[in-house]
């Protein structure tokens, strides 16, 4: 099951994962740069890029790069995270260099033709007219511009029609020119593929992108607060966040841990407690964002506006218990949980290529699963409860909440039983 990496001469690396049993490829770019490598005034522009690669280059319009992936019965598609974007096809095996000669033109070659930029500038601008509309992804952002108010982790990936509006062909070059290189750059690829094939491949498409500085980052200060956005909704929705460690820290496998014994399934905590015994929603869950030098734990639920109060004083009980109390068994319930979703995502060529994208520009390495089945192996309740109490006890809450908040608990009580 391990991955094999090769770095081209101009720092660009090679990374695959050959599935024998399998009869398709899953191939694409990832860069190490997304929407917290954007300036103040740049906010939206990694997304914008993203959308703009599959508008034209300068060997294929907009429609011939979909015609030629889907004419092989593939598909492709990108993404924009705060740390990285991804550009990705998944084809027949036969197939995977046509995806490669696709991909590398499009991360290669784009054209920001004005008209073409005009019009997509207007389909953003729709992407967030409707996240404004739809309020449980709303109280996401607003809970990381609360934890991050001075940071572009707590910003946007999407932008603001404001940022999104002013941007030109010139501002597109200009982020791709500084972050599309070769030492942020992997090529990977999982399923029927050759790593030496695909090596040659990528040498003789990818050798005239240039190599490049690594990647500098400053490092967000969480801050925490209270925001509310009023609505006319038969639902409140609410986050409760919480700082916690980056995926660098030894601890990271502890903490996701801890947010699935409270919220990672049926079984959990909050879904026994505040579905199962109260009736308070129909969905509670926690989960953990991680980032390289930093985390959020996050708590939701999605209530009536008369039991959203009731929903933050349960949850908030539940919460702090951990930090006295974490039993063997739901321990090991959690352990299961996260090592089962670990070793499924290797029987996925595409998510596999994702991981070990990933996991190579995170780490410099694509780690071997035994490994970090071990690490989560290590894990202890004693480990558990402290991170527990680090992340719920004397620290600073961030509570957002959407939709009509006229019963809702005052954050400064909320928070005043944390700190």
């Amino acid at each position: 099951m391990s991955a094999r990496t090769t770095t081209l001469e101009n720092g660009l690396t090679v990374v695959s994962h050959n599935m024998e049993h399998v009869e398709t490829v899953s191939l694409g770019m990832w860069t190490k740069a997304g929407a917290r490598d954007e300036a103040d005034d740049e906010n939206g522009l990694a997304h914008l890029l993203e959308h703009m690669a599959f508008k034209g280059t300068r060997n294929r319009s907009a429609f011939e790069i979909a015609a030629e992936i889907e004419a092989a019965g593939g598909d492709m598609n990108a993404s924009t995270s705060m740390e990285t974007t991804a550009y990705y096809a998944r084809v027949l095996r036969n197939d995977w260099q046509l995806a490669l000669d696709v991909i590398s033109d499009i991360v290669m070659n784009p054209v920001f033709a004005a008209d073409d930029l005009a019009l997509e500038k207007g389909v953003i601008l729709q992407e967030i007219a409707a996240a404004q509309d739809t309020p449980d992804d709303l109280v996401f952002d607003l809970v990381q511009s609360l934890a991050w108010p001075d940071h572009s982790l707590g910003r946007d990936i999407l932008g603001t029609p404001e940022t999104v509006k002013k941007f030109s062909a010139d501002n597109l070059a200009s982020y791709r020119a500084k972050h599309y290189t070769g030492s942020r750059m992997v090529l990977s690829a999982a399923g029927r593929v050759d790593h030496d094939v695909l090596v040659e491949a990528a040498g003789e498409r990818l050798s005239a992108i240039e190599q490049g500085d690594g990647t500098s980052r400053t490092t967000p200060v969480y801050s925490g607060g209270d925001a509310a956005r009023k609505r006319p909704l038969d639902q409140v929705h609410q986050v409760m966040a919480f700082s916690t460690p980056g995926y660098y820290d030894d601890d990271v496998y502890g903490i996701h841990l801890l947010a699935s014994i409270l919220g990672g399934g049926m079984s959990s905590r909050l879904f026994q407690e505040v579905r199962e015994r109260r009736g308070l929603c129909y969905s509670t869950f926690a989960h953990v964002s991680a980032f390289a030098d930093t985390g959020l734990m996050q708590v939701y639920a999605g209530t009536a506006p008369d039991t959203a109060a009731e929903f933050c004083k349960v949850a908030t009980d539940v919460l702090l218990a951990s930090t006295q109390d974490i039993d063997q068994a739901e321990l090991d319930r959690a352990r299961a949980q996260l090592k089962a979703s670990l070793v499924m995502s290797l029987e996925s060529p595409s998510s596999r290529a994702d991981q070990i994208a990933r996991q190579f520009l995170a780490y410099g390495k694509v780690p071997e699963v035994t490994d970090i089945l071990a690490k989560v192996d290590a894990v202890t309740t004693d480990d558990v409860k402290r991170l527990a109490s680090a992340t719920f006890s004397g620290t600073s809450l961030s509570r957002a909440a959407v939709g009509d908040t006229s019963l809702l608990a005052q954050g400064n009580e909320l928070a005043a039983r944390f700190a």
